[in-house]
């Protein structure tokens, strides 16, 4: 039983260490991780659906 406790232990902490690591070094938006000159990309949300749509559906006939 205490190996069990020990490795439900020792599991969180290597959890806990592993997030923290991941989203404070790794972790970033696609607007701060393409910075390259072959991605362009303006404001998030901006430039998702095109110049010309007016946000009405329409139909073909």
């Amino acid at each position: 039983m205490k190996a069990f406790l020990a490795a439900l232990v020792t599991m969180g902490v290597l959890a806990y260490g592993a997030a923290m690591v991941l989203n404070q070094n790794y972790q970033s938006t696609s607007a701060a991780a393409n910075t390259t000159s072959g991605a362009r990309l303006g404001d998030p949300g901006e430039n998702l659906v095109g110049p010309n749509w007016d946000g009405l559906a329409k139909t073909n006939g």
